[in-house]
């Protein structure tokens, strides 16, 4: 098999993914670190919706969401997802699949006092993917949650992060007449060394 070289050319895929992000975030024009999160519910039936990835860490990937969500959920239960980030721009994606831990320490503290003091008060808020009867009553929860929790409110006890440690990562680049270019990392657990494969596009 021909070495990955160019735009895939690395021995690490996360310093990989992390640069594609970073070349990304000069031509997307919204959100470069969006990602079509994938999970499945009791019955195997999966779900599928866009959150933003916060976080490439040396060996993971990091997002944020309320633990009480149909995502959260659905996470806990199978300890497993799967996502894709997709760049129009630069016609290119990686796809991913891993194990699912929480991450709702001091870390997720620190990532929830960096948001947008709205942010945080619309967190309290939201009882995500719950009914709701109306917008004015989801803004009348805001209100009250503004009167109570002040100017600083910390992070909810039913809000933090997930942290997806991947198994499995492909690179995917555009090509001519639809011969893309496609390499993917494999690894049975996450303490192996990855395997490096190209694959026909």
């Amino acid at each position: 098999m021909d070495k990955p070289s160019g735009k895939f050319a690395g021995n690490d895929p996360f310093e990989i993914a992390q640069r594609w992000l970073t070349e990304a975030e000069v031509t997307e024009p919204n959100d470069p670190n969006a990602i079509a999160l994938s999970t499945v519910d009791v019955d195997g039936l999966p779900n599928a919706r866009m959150v933003l990835l916060k976080e490439i860490e040396p060996a993971a990937f990091v997002f944020y969401t309320n633990y009480e969500s149909a995502k959260a959920g659905e996470l806990e239960s199978a300890g497993k997802a799967a996502f894709v980030m997709h760049w129009k721009t630069l016609r290119r994606q990686i796809r991913v699949r891993g194990l699912v831990t929480k991450e709702d320490g001091p870390q997720a503290d620190a990532y929830f006092a960096s948001r947008s003091l709205k942010s945080r008060l619309g967190a309290w808020a939201s009882k995500q993917s719950q009914p709701l009867s109306s917008r004015g009553a989801l803004l009348a929860e805001v209100a009250k949650i503004t009167a109570t929790k002040g100017a600083s409110p910390k992070r909810p006890p039913f809000w933090g992060g997930f942290r997806i440690t991947p198994v499995e990562i492909e690179f995917w680049a555009d090509g001519e007449f639809r011969l893309h270019d496609r390499f993917v990392w494999r690894r049975a657990t996450p303490g192996d060394d990855w395997t490096v494969i190209r694959l026909n596009p």
